[in-house]
């Protein structure tokens, strides 16, 4: 998943939650500059609101990561270029115990299968970044 998190008391606004989660939980700081804009809210299984913000923090090798151990477990990234590769894409399939059914995105053959709200994230993000390719 994604840096996330409730939005302090402190926060001006979700871009503000953002860089301060982004912060605590990766041990990077963005700069407010650095911030390309937000994606429409989204719901998740519990309800709440979430609010992705889309950031450049440049070049992935020139990054120092310091993840938190009390909130990151690990940390992967994939290139953009795997994210667009159609063997690299899927969907799955889920329906409820009231027969209702839906679909949602999955990224494949990487470290780990990103589905989920990472996934739907990612693909809003894929196509902004690259229309007509994704």
């Amino acid at each position: 998943s994604f840096p996330g998190g409730r939005r302090d008391p402190a926060d001006g606004d979700a871009v503000a939650t953002a860089l301060r989660e982004t912060r605590e939980e990766l041990g990077v700081a963005v700069a407010p500059t650095s911030v390309w804009g937000q994606l429409r809210t989204l719901p998740d299984r519990h309800g709440m609101t979430v609010a992705p913000v889309v950031a450049n923090l440049g070049p992935l090798e020139a990054l120092t990561l310091n993840p938190n151990p009390d909130e990151v477990e690990e940390v992967f990234t994939l290139p953009l270029a795997h994210l667009l590769r159609e063997e690299n894409q899927g969907y799955t399939h889920f329906r409820t115990a009231s027969g209702y059914g839906y679909t949602l995105p999955v990224f494949l053959n990487g470290p780990h299968k990103v589905w989920g709200l990472t996934a739907i994230i990612t693909e809003l993000t894929l196509e902004l970044l690259v229309p007509g390719r994704y």
